[in-house]
């Protein structure tokens, strides 16, 4: 019976993962959410999940540190005490820097930057390292020892570089630092047979990108032929039922043999589109 705790399950990537995992009986789904009333109700009136009694939903604000640690407590009382995977999905995506370079958004709305930086990185960042770590007793008591957070191959450096992403340059440099926190995790527990990974879950159509203004779309266009160009495959967004089901193989598959604190992409390997 695997045991899951997943942030950020209220929409987009994250219901997707609570849909397809809680799809088998016998897992224990727990999804961390700020407005529980809202997503029980999302539940409830989904025909797929709303009768399905291995879903349990938590109210947590993963900012606040005191929250954080009553949801492992919580999570431990459904699980018996252990959990197999531990999926850091929720994010802060902030639009501010979704469309100009961060040498645009520096010059013209300084103060602006230096605040959703840092709200970038304590969502990301900071929270995430909170629940690792509160988490960590479920984990080393569970039999799968999975520590999985949702990055982005922007945060790559040779992609950025090689074809001049400059774009969501605030949330790419927290996910950055997140890889790094994976890696750091890694070195302390990867004896004890904990894997952290970070993964990349490509391109996703979570219904961000509409009601653009004109500049918006072309910046948006502009970055869709530098995906073209690195991707030559590449046609679009995935959806979020074909992105959860690649990230779910990759991590599935991945072992503290071969991918301890690794960053990788939705494909298994180093190729983000």
């Amino acid at each position: 019976m695997p045991s899951y705790v997943i942030t950020g399950v209220s929409r987009g990537l994250g219901y997707e993962f609570l849909r397809q995992l809680s799809s088998d009986p016998n897992d224990i789904v727990i999804g961390t959410v700020r407005d529980k009333a809202a997503t029980l109700k999302k539940v409830s009136e989904d025909a797929d999940l709303k009768n399905r009694s291995n879903i349990h939903l938590l109210e947590v604000d993963l900012t606040n540190y005191e929250a954080l640690k009553r949801a492992a407590e919580d999570a431990a009382k459904i699980t018996g005490g252990s959990l197999d995977y531990l999926i850091a999905n929720a994010a802060y995506v902030s639009q501010f820097d979704s469309y100009d370079p961060i040498g645009v958004l520096g010059t013209d709305k300084p103060q602006e930057l230096e605040e959703d930086l840092k709200q970038a990185f304590n969502t990301n960042v900071v929270s995430n390292i909170h629940l690792y770590n509160l988490f960590m007793p479920l984990i080393l008591k569970g039999q799968t020892r999975k520590a999985i957070v949702i990055s982005t191959g922007m945060a790559e450096m040779d992609l950025v570089n090689k074809y001049e992403v400059d774009v969501g340059s605030l949330y790419s440099i927290s996910k950055a630092a997140m890889n790094m926190v994976t890696a750091k995790f890694n070195a302390q527990y990867k004896k004890d047979g904990v894997l952290f990974l970070s993964i990349s879950p490509g391109v996703v159509d979570v219904g961000k990108y509409t009601e653009l203004t004109p500049h918006q779309t072309a910046r948006m266009g502009g970055m869709m032929q530098k995906f073209a160009q690195y991707a030559p495959h590449f046609t679009g967004p995935m959806t979020p039922e074909q992105s959860a089901r690649a990230v779910r193989s990759v991590w599935e598959k991945a072992t503290v043999q071969e991918n301890a604190g690794d960053f990788i992409s939705h494909l298994g390997n180093k190729q983000w589109l």
